[in-house]
């Protein structure tokens, strides 16, 4: 079992590609190397091969990074699934997971975060969860999703030290995590996981 994240940039062409993409490239490095893992294609798409229980962590570190720049976002779509055919090239593999993930990305229309597996009901909870928190993550400003992308990545940090990295202070910090629903999404994340571990 594997999962594929096949993404796109939203408004990409309203900004070089200079700006956004060694964003992109630093979070897809966190989670897999070039280009068996991860791959980027057609100027602003991408897939990335991820283990199912990380998917929606990747996910939302990815939002939250290409929000920090005016007017982008992102488009996402998890597949989960089996990898019948691997190749050095992730864009060349192929099997279920990358199947559910294609068809999951064909289908976003207003939604920018979906989930495709081979279990219609888990697909239909977890897709639920996910209209729901993006009422809030499509809204992040820049300096919420440049806090809640600091946050990700620093796990071991408290708000003060995050405070101190970021210059601001701790009380803005914690309004900002407020403001961007970041425990209750954090919650979902923990969820969606122990959801797939027990697949």
């Amino acid at each position: 079992m594997t999962s594929i994240i096949t993404g796109d940039i939203v408004n990409s062409k309203k900004n070089e590609p200079s700006i956004w993409m060694p964003l992109l490239k630093q979070v897809l490095n966190l989670y897999g190397s070039e280009p068996k893992e991860w791959e980027i294609y057609r100027g602003d798409s991408f897939q990335l091969e991820i283990k199912p229980e990380k998917a929606l962590e990747a996910s939302i570190l990815m939002k939250a990074t290409i929000k920090t720049i005016k007017g982008l976002d992102v488009r996402l779509a998890i597949g989960i699934g089996s990898k019948t055919y691997s190749s050095e090239k992730i864009t060349v593999s192929n099997g279920t997971a990358f199947v559910n993930s294609g068809e999951c990305f064909e289908s976003l229309k207003k939604s920018t975060l979906a989930f495709k597996s081979e279990d219609k009901n888990l697909d239909i909870q977890l897709n639920l969860l996910f209209d729901l928190a993006q009422l809030t993550m499509n809204s992040w400003t820049q300096k919420s999703s440049e806090i809640v992308k600091m946050v990700i990545e620093n796990p071991n940090l408290n708000q003060k030290e995050l405070a101190k990295m970021l210059n601001k202070t701790q009380s803005a910090i914690s309004k900002n995590l407020k403001i961007a629903g970041y425990d209750e999404i954090i919650r979902m994340e923990k969820y969606y996981r122990t959801l797939m571990v027990s697949l």
